[in-house]
């Protein structure tokens, strides 16, 4: 079962790295009202622990998270609704005063600080079982090198703040990307060697989860041109592999199994999750990724809002290359994961007849439904006016896509909330899984020109997702595997993990692609848009402002 973390904040000391502005820094507001003197305690060792443990929600179940992970992509683009569209279409409104890029650098700064707090004391606190303070401050060094890795990718060069500020500070400058690796890396190394054996209580750093992050760290430091080196893409497979063979992790025979709501969710495919739960107590703002990708089902004829289709707010639309190449129709007969990644049928929660002509399919006058039959559904392709007459339910055909009419990405979907307005999604965000563990074994060891070594691991994917009888069917040969099979391959697996920008960025072609693919985002997309802008608040509240601080060139 989850243990739910004891989300207990401790005291930051005064940061003002990560803190909101302050304009008279003779007036300090502490973050709580817990003395810094309790963490030198072992409850407050422990409670400091899981404040940073928590600092995961502030990215994971945020929509900062696929607004930054999938917006302005090529495979996902705006859909209707939504007041962050200029983050797609990179407008110049992105800024450095983007709010959810101030507020995450804030959170992962103060979680910063904790994390410094616990590794800096952690030896002169008495009465902690040795073993066990040795794992405690290892599992800190694995979420403080999470934290400065998503930095480093998103801002570049940052404050790179490896000791605890116990007072007010001003002067802070950008440490270079290779100075920001270097440390992310003798975290991960460190925690490796600490971490110790296995633990059952879920949610905790595991070596597993350690070597998989160094498998992703070498897989994006080798493509960094700031910060790249020999031997980057040995590690990263090095890791991989040891993931998948060194522990009991495994794929979950179907696909679909992996994102199942409740217990389902605590399986053998996952190596770290951020966790969530339906205690309003204890679950904060909660899981809000259900929101983001559905369509507007609940304005058509036989439908209404209910919990077990979503809230829709209709933020991310996929694009034409995310359906018609990433999930080709051609291989839908052997690949079980288009079907199993978006949903395309609602039963009508509304019963009645309506007058159907110019809503979502005109091809007939009326509709009539009682309880549980279709009202709607999207074949995937194009169907005819009289094969979608003849069916007593909408048929939304791709030539009817539109901003609030699309495939509806359904492996965040949250059934278990209590009504059908409630945001607080109480489903975990599953950050690292064995499928992704995979591909980076495959794409770390085709690009040391292993191609023969590469295939099992994409292939294990694959096989895993085809329809039954047609694992042949989706099983590579050497010659038909290349970084564009990756490219695809990734997505097909990760669609909406908000791993995408940060993949087209590592492989050097966000812009290209955003270009070819993404007609919203394509007329403003710049070489400058791979760094998102530094917030201007921490410039301003730095010492001598952007001369000591710059903002990243183009904002």
């Amino acid at each position: 079962m989850k243990r739910l973390r004891n989300f207990k904040f401790i005291l930051a000391a005064g940061l003002l790295l990560g803190s909101q502005s302050c304009k008279d820094l003779l007036v300090e507001t502490p973050i709580s009202q817990v003395s810094s003197a309790y963490l030198d305690t072992p409850a407050g060792f422990e409670s400091a622990i899981r404040a940073v443990y928590t600092s995961l929600r502030a990215y994971y179940g945020r929509e900062t998270t696929p607004t930054l992970g999938v917006f302005g992509t090529d495979t996902y683009t705006m859909g209707a609704d939504g007041s962050y569209k200029f983050v797609n279409q990179y407008t110049s409104q992105l800024d450095g005063r983007l709010d959810m890029t101030r507020n995450l650098w804030n959170e992962f700064y103060v979680a910063i600080n904790n994390a410094n707090a616990v590794i800096n004391r952690a030896d002169k606190i008495a009465g902690i079982d040795p073993t066990i303070k040795k794992r405690r401050v290892a599992e800190v060094k694995f979420l403080r090198a999470h934290h400065y890795f998503l930095l480093v990718q998103i801002f570049g060069p940052v404050a790179l703040v490896l000791e605890e500020n116990t007072e007010a500070k001003k002067e802070f400058t950008r440490a270079p990307v290779k100075d920001v690796y270097a440390a992310i890396i003798a975290d991960l190394e460190s925690a490796l060697t600490d971490i110790g054996t296995p633990t059952s209580d879920y949610g905790l750093v595991t070596k597993g989860a350690v070597e998989h992050l160094l498998a992703r760290v070498y897989l994006t430091k080798a493509t960094d041109k700031d910060a790249a080196a020999a031997g980057d893409f040995v590690k990263a497979g090095t890791y991989a592999q040891n993931v998948i063979k060194n522990y009991s992790y495994k794929l979950l025979p179907d696909f679909a199994k992996v994102f199942e709501q409740g217990g389902g969710e605590i399986n053998d495919e996952v190596i770290f999750a951020c966790q969530y739960t339906s205690d309003p107590l204890t679950n904060g703002p909660g899981n809000q990724w259900h929101l983001y990708y559905g369509m507007e089902y609940d304005t058509q004829p036989g439908m209404q809002r209910d919990v077990v289709n979503g809230r829709p707010f209709k933020r991310f639309r996929p694009t034409d290359y995310m359906l018609n190449v990433v999930f080709a129709i051609k291989d839908r007969v052997n690949d079980s994961r288009y079907k199993k990644t978006f949903k395309d049928t609602w039963l009508s929660n509304r019963p009645g007849t309506y007058n159907a002509a110019a809503v979502l399919d005109p091809s007939k006058k009326t509709l009539t439904f009682a309880a549980g039959d279709t009202a709607i559904f999207i074949p995937g392709v194009e169907w005819t006016v009289a094969e979608r007459a003849a069916k007593k339910y909408s048929v939304l055909v791709p030539s009817f896509y539109k901003p609030n009419l699309f495939p509806t990405l359904q492996k965040f979907f949250d059934p278990l909330r209590p009504d059908r307005t409630y945001e607080q999604g109480s489903r975990d965000v599953l950050v690292f899984r064995l499928a992704e563990t995979q591909l980076i074994a495959a794409e770390a060891l085709l690009k040391q020109g292993k191609a023969a070594e590469a295939l099992p691991f994409i292939n294990a994917v694959r096989r895993r997702a085809a329809w039954p009888g047609k694992e042949a069917a989706m099983t590579l040969t050497v010659d038909q595997l290349s970084m564009e099979t990756i490219y695809e391959e990734r997505e097909r697996e990760l669609a909406g993990e908000t791993l995408r920008w940060y993949d087209l960025k590592r492989w050097g072609i966000l812009v290209e692609r955003v270009k070819k693919y993404n007609p919203d985002a394509a007329p403003n997309i710049k070489d400058f848009h791979l760094l998102r802008p530094i917030p201007q608040d921490q410039i301003d509240r730095t010492k001598n402002g952007k001369d000591a601080f710059p903002q990243n060139p183009g904002y």
